[in-house]
């Protein structure tokens, strides 16, 4: 039987511009889109809010939250993932929401199989990863969770 504690279960998930990598362990579950509006006079990265097991969360665009445009996803491929929050807000905003431009997908990595890379990022990537000769990017996750604190004192 094949050892698997050296791997690590994730999810690369498609943005707009970019795929995100994060671990399985963040992710709380992959709703399909739906959404409110945002209110008026809304920060450019909060693209409505979700209602999920009777919580109400800001939808964090990250294309937004790195200073581009937020755009709707396909209503058949666009999906919400709900994220577990960990850091000093937690207590205020235990779960946040990201939308995607399609349907994130698992696999299991080994340390050796992603590596930091070098380019731009932006505010919301901690870092630039090569997966098996694909970029991706990192999230900073104590980034986002500040920015749904923000909109939940809104």
């Amino acid at each position: 039987m094949k050892d698997n504690t050296d791997t690590l279960s994730c999810v690369m998930i498609p943005m707009d511009d970019r795929q995100l990598l994060l671990p399985n362990v963040s992710i709380a579950e992959v709703v399909d889109y739906a959404s409110t509006d945002a209110p008026k006079n809304a920060p450019g990265w909060l693209a409505g809010t979700v209602d999920w097991r009777g919580l109400s969360l800001p939808i964090i665009s990250y294309d937004g939250a790195n200073g581009g445009t937020i755009t709707a996803p396909s209503a058949n491929r666009g999906r919400i993932v709900i994220l577990n929050t960990i850091g000093e807000h937690h207590s205020t905003v235990p779960f946040m929401a990201l939308v995607t431009r399609g349907i994130p997908s698992q696999t299991r990595l080994t340390e050796n199989q992603v590596k930091q890379i070098e380019g731009d990022t932006g505010s919301a990537d901690l870092m630039r990863v090569d997966v098996d000769g694909e970029t991706a990017f990192i999230p900073d996750l104590g980034f986002l969770e500040s920015l749904a604190a923000e909109a939940h004192r809104q």
